[in-house]
């Protein structure tokens, strides 16, 4: 028997009270407890809401307590290492983690098996591959340049490639869970137990007498990013062979190349317009100011973590809904632009109110960063009230428009925080973030209006939906 919270509801509550409340609980019925996609996508998303405010207190803490433990120089430089790992190593799956949750799922409803285990197993093979590559390439850059690079950095970037294949591996992991919705083998791994680890393994260096330093955490990361993504690689196979039976395997790698290409292009200058701030801060400034730069950022994280869950729970969704379902991709995509609007707004003036006293808790210094928290978060809402557009126009077809739109909203983030940096330190880089992320959300919603015909705007997409 299926359980329905309004049916509950008129069991348990008084008659009154259950007939005032019926509409919202079946409004709640239809999201999360209905078995066709618009309720799959809904607890995928609820899931993943819920991933991420656990892993957002989860990230808060430990990066209050290494700042706390390593002081802000070392902080910053650790930060640094740490960040540009993350990108890379995203990179380095050259668009197979995204490209997997339009293939995976495609292949399954046509029940062509031997592609499915052929891009399932190519797609691991070649990711490994890749980023050891990239991974091996990155420590000979780093040591060539070595002369150019502050010698604070050269050891802890050299040390940081080390995670770089485990990092991929744990991207395009994701993304196959994703594919399945499997939301918890796609994102505890990387948001709860990996920075969890982190903490642990740094705790457990201290306590043995290892320096507080930047060295000793990326130490710590790598032996936590190592173990999170091994058990992370059993869990998901043994999940995929119990759900793909054995048989004849068929490669397409050319063609899963070219559509990864243009994602890989789309994720990469968003995963670097999402990160270029605290990297050209890097690039200008000292590790100190790359502290208190990271923290606040880390921060308005707990706005951006809405944002996340809802592109999360959707991928797949929209890319069914492509294949010659235009009016239920349409209201689909409308009502998503609400999932991560309101809750996001109701963050960002949550996070307003007590940003002081939590970034005090990195350390007096870090308190320098809370008037940035007003100008970042207006570029966060933005984004938030346009909804999840380019994992729209991914999964329909539209990946290389899309990459267009992030190369020039990078290229204008970059280019205003080579001007405004300079000029107005940590400032200029918040200013140059907010007005490259509500061009970007302009940018996206115009181009799937004029690609797809719908409107991804949070007032113009609620009226619509009614």
């Amino acid at each position: 028997m299926r359980f329905s919270a309004a049916t509950t509801a008129g069991r348990f509550l008084p008659q009154r009270l259950a007939l005032r409340v019926k509409p919202l609980l079946g409004r709640i019925d239809a999201v999360l407890f209905t078995a066709d996609e618009r309720g799959e996508a809904g607890r995928m998303s609820l899931i993943a809401f819920s991933i991420r405010i656990v892993s957002a207190v989860i990230a808060f803490v430990s990066q209050v307590l290494m700042a706390r433990w390593m002081g802000s120089f070392e902080y910053g430089i650790f930060v640094l290492v740490w960040v540009t790992m993350v990108i890379v190593g995203n990179l380095a799956c050259l668009g197979f983690h995204t490209s997997v949750i339009r293939f995976i799922p495609e292949y399954r409803e046509r029940n062509m098996l031997a592609e499915l285990r052929g891009i399932v197993l190519t797609s691991r093979l070649f990711v490994l591959v890749a980023s050891t590559v990239i991974a091996a390439l990155g420590a000979l850059g780093v040591w060539l340049l070595s002369p150019f690079i502050e010698n604070y950095y050269v050891v802890p970037f050299i040390l940081g490639v080390i995670c770089l294949p485990m990092i991929a591996m744990s991207d395009l992991l994701q993304g196959m869970s994703r594919a399945n919705s499997w939301a918890l083998f796609a994102l505890a791994p990387t948001y709860l137990v990996r920075p969890v680890l982190i903490l642990a393994c740094m705790a457990l260096m201290l306590l043995v007498g290892f320096a507080p330093d930047a060295r000793t955490a990326i130490f710590a990361s790598i032996a936590a990013t190592y173990a999170t993504t091994i058990g992370q690689l059993i869990g998901v196979t043994a999940r995929m062979d119990r759900n793909i039976p054995a048989g004849p395997m068929k490669v397409h790698f050319a063609q899963w190349f070219v559509v990864s290409l243009p994602i890989f292009l789309v994720e990469g200058f968003f995963f670097l317009l999402t990160n270029a701030d605290v990297l050209m801060v890097g690039a200008y400034m000292e590790p100190n100011d790359v502290a208190v730069y990271f923290a606040t950022v880390k921060t308005l994280a707990l706005v951006h973590f809405v944002y996340f869950a809802v592109k999360a729970g959707v991928a797949q969704r929209y890319a069914q809904f492509t294949h010659g379902e235009p009016e239920k991709l349409a209201a689909f995509a409308r009502e998503t632009v609400s999932w991560t609007f309101w809750p996001s707004l109701a963050m960002a003036l949550l996070l307003l109110a007590l940003g002081q006293p939590m970034l005090a808790l990195f350390g007096a210094e870090f308190v320098a960063g809370y008037p940035l928290l007003f100008l970042l978060v207006f570029g966060v809402v933005a984004r938030a009230a346009v909804g999840p557009c380019e994992s729209l126009l991914t999964m329909s077809g539209n990946q290389n428009i899309c990459a267009a739109v992030y190369a020039i909203t990078l290229a204008f983030n970059i280019g205003l925080n080579l001007v405004l940096i300079p000029l107005f330190g940590l400032w200029g880089a918040a200013m140059a973030t907010a007005f490259a992320m509500i061009f970007e959300a302009g940018a996206l919603s115009f181009t799937v209006w004029r690609k797809l015909g719908i409107v991804m705007a949070i007032f113009v997409a609620a009226k619509g939906a009614a």
